[in-house]
Order: C-alpha cells, then structure tokens, then sequence
C-alpha cells in the first residue's frame, strides 16, 4: 500500500498557513497547523512540528468523498491552493 506525505506552507492565504496531506492507499488526511515561526518566517523553513489544529480524513474510494475534501479545503484556504492540492492527491491515487 502506497503512503505519501507532503506539506504545503501556504502562508497567510490559509487558516493557520500550513497544510498536510497523508495518503495511505485511497485515504486522505488532511490537516490544518498553524505555522511554526519558531522554526522560521519563510516557506523554506521546516513546518513539520507546526501545531495541529484541524483534521479530516477522506476516504477516496467512494467518488463523492472528492468534492467532500475540496469543500474541506476551501474553508482552510482559497481555491487556488485548494486545487493544487487536490490535482497532488489525484496524482498520488490511482
């Protein structure tokens, strides 16, 4: 079963400026934090002890949970980054 992870440092255009996504197989976490300035202001600082704050899990298996996990997103943060996190997903699930 295939396990993927990535951080996506959004800054201010995002509740908490950080986001995470952990693919295992078909399901999707996502996980709102709140950007760690302790560990620096920019997007190349490390974010991965960012203080968690919000969680949700996506099962990719039924179609529906799709536009469920882009509705998620859209309240963390605009569109823009909604998508471009999502086309991530779509990439990592097959």
């Amino acid at each position: 079963m295939a396990k993927y992870s990535k951080t996506f440092k959004i800054g201010e255009v995002c509740q908490g400026g950080v986001i995470t996504v952990d693919i295992t197989g078909k399901v999707v976490t996502i996980i709102a934090k709140e950007w760690d300035f302790a560990a620096g202001s920019t997007r190349g600082s490390s974010q991965k002890n960012a203080k968690e704050f919000k969680r949700a899990t996506f099962d990719f298996a039924y179609s529906s949970m799709q536009s469920k996990a882009l509705d998620y997103m859209w309240e963390l943060s605009t569109s823009y980054w909604s998508d471009k996190i999502m086309d991530w997903i779509k990439s990592k699930i097959k």
